[in-house]
């Protein structure tokens, strides 16, 4: 189920008929109000936010869905007509998966909706809320993680860089593409950064270091 949070009926109403087209179930939501409700009745599989709203302003919007636990880890995408570099940089830094511009065109906005599904369907928790991938164990919520039973020691960049990489196990991500989306920003030249981290991450993996494969002049994935 998607949730499309947008004051404008007409915009609310095609983007909503749009996904429902292409065979994505689809709720619009006029107000924060709405959205609190529906979110109370299901939990999305994505969010599209509008960040100028009548009630609450959008960022504070996204704020809450990051910090409330059964939403936490719902991938956001900001639809909205603040287009600024400046615009994007907070909405990411915020917690926002992505960000389109309006006016958009419905067949780019149904496929990045599409892409945050799939990595939302990715997830792969156990009963506990944990992600598992072989002897790695991730708990998001205790921001704690173990290899082979024993507690792992990760700074906090290098925790969200992995739980990233073990939402969509065997999906490839380009350096540009985990900045963007683990750093928050966008930052060119500065594919190092990543490169460091994975490093450091392979060194505390130890024999289970080849978890992180590398595909040759694309960039990273976890073993699925």
């Amino acid at each position: 189920m998607v949730y499309y949070v947008e004051d404008d009926t007409n915009i609310r109403e095609l983007t909503v008929y749009a996904l429902t087209q292409a065979g994505i179930a689809a709720r619009g939501c006029a107000d924060d109000a709405e959205f609190r409700q529906a979110c109370s009745e299901e939990i999305p599989d994505v969010v599209l936010l509008d960040i100028m709203l009548p009630d609450t302003d959008g960022m504070a919007i996204l704020a809450r869905i990051r910090h409330t636990p059964a939403l936490s880890d719902v991938p956001v995408m900001m639809l909205t007509a603040k287009d600024s570099e400046l615009d994007t940089v907070r909405a990411l830094d915020g917690g926002a998966d992505d960000y389109l511009a309006k006016p958009f065109g419905m067949m780019e906005m149904v496929s990045r909706v599409r892409a945050l599904l799939r990595r939302s369907s990715r997830r792969v928790p156990d009963a506990s809320g944990n992600l598992v991938v072989g002897p790695l164990e991730l708990w998001p919520s205790r921001r704690t993680a173990t290899l082979d039973g024993e507690p792992l020691s990760l700074t906090m960049r290098e925790f969200d860089l992995l739980s990233f990489l073990m939402c969509s196990p065997g999906e490839v991500f380009s350096r540009e593409a985990l900045l963007r989306r683990v750093w928050g920003w966008d930052f060119d030249g500065g594919s190092r950064t990543v490169d460091v981290h994975v490093q450091t991450i392979r060194s505390k993996l130890g024999d289970h270091a080849d978890l992180i494969q590398t595909v040759r002049g694309v960039g990273y994935r976890l073993k699925g």
